[in-house]
């Protein structure tokens, strides 16, 4: 069975850190893009980075400077190491694969997501 499982998110204050994880299975993510996503309450799903897999990295302006994106395919897993977070950075976050060897793309379609992970900034 095809799957990405999310974890690392949770609670944590303005100006903390966290690390989230994307775990693949049932696939190797060798030859696939992986996008990390977000949706706050209310609003719609939003990209805010993206790794090719010869890793090339993009993100959302929002996030310049603070997100970080990696992937370790020996692990079969990609990261998004995310600091100096703010209270509208609170959102479910989801990774997802697309696909392909090209630059990565923060937007949609994608051909398998996570089930996503929380991710609350509040004091």
């Amino acid at each position: 069975q095809l799957q990405l499982v999310e974890s690392g998110g949770g609670l944590v204050q303005p100006g903390g850190s966290l690390r989230l994880s994307c775990a693949a299975s049932g696939f190797t993510l060798d030859y696939y893009a992986i996008g990390w996503f977000r949706q706050a309450p209310g609003k719609e799903r939003e990209g805010v980075s993206c790794i090719s897999s010869r890793r090339s990295t993009n993100y959302a302006d929002s996030v310049k400077g603070r997100f970080t994106i990696s992937r370790d395919n020996a692990k079969n897993t990609v990261y998004l190491q995310i600091n100096s977070l703010k209270p509208e950075d609170t959102a479910v976050y989801y990774c997802a694969a697309r696909w392909g060897l090209g630059m990565c793309v923060m937007r949609e379609p994608y051909d398998y997501w996570g089930q996503g992970t929380q991710v609350t900034v509040s004091s």
